[in-house]
């Protein structure tokens, strides 16, 4: 495994063309997909033909250092999910998003935090990183308090994008927590 970041229980790598399957698991569990796709699994297909090949695109995009990572337990090697480090499509590379999609069997054992503050431990200290953002539906409460956990800042109210209308919670719109080198580096 040609691991990209290790933290005490997690190894991130870089996913391959082999992984399909691992995404397709992950995003047709309903309780993953909860404010997201209001529990809509994503298609195979759309796994295979667009994600897969958009990750793979955006580690030639950005050497290597940016992107999407699947998440395993050191221990156990288990694939638990997966985090997301990179900036907007056409942004500049100094400000990224930070994101995590994890296995149900995972919740709960701090490993979105674990891996997120490695991260942003790499995002700061490595790669030129200023700001680091992350949203999430105003009612994910779970993930609005890992953000809080590191430190990140709410920065903004964003409306629902029209795709996730149908998803509970919708109404209340989305959240924009941010967290800069600056503040980082006071922790």
């Amino acid at each position: 495994m040609d691991t990209y970041l290790e933290t005490e229980r997690l190894a991130l790598r870089r996913f391959t063309a082999d992984d399909a399957d691992l995404l397709i698991e992950l995003d047709s569990d309903p309780a993953v997909m909860r404010y997201l796709s209001g529990g809509n699994p994503t298609a195979p297909e759309i796994v295979r033909e667009r994600y897969l090949p958009n990750i793979l695109a955006g580690y030639e995009k950005w050497d290597g250092d940016l992107g999407l990572f699947a998440a395993h337990e050191k221990d156990s090697g288990a694939f638990i999910g997966w985090f997301i480090l990179r900036p907007e499509p056409e942004g500049p590379l100094d400000e990224v998003e930070l994101g995590y999609r994890l296995r149900q069997a995972a919740w709960g054992n701090g490993y979105a935090t674990e891996g997120s503050r490695a991260l942003l431990g790499k995002a700061f200290s490595e790669l030129g990183v200023r700001m680091v953002w992350a949203e999430t539906m105003s009612v994910n409460r779970g993930s609005r308090n890992i953000m809080e956990k590191l430190k990140m800042t709410l920065a903004d109210t964003i409306p629902t994008p029209s795709d996730m209308e149908m998803v509970e919670g919708s109404e209340h719109g989305g959240v924009r927590y941010e967290i800069t080198k600056e503040q980082w580096e006071r922790q």
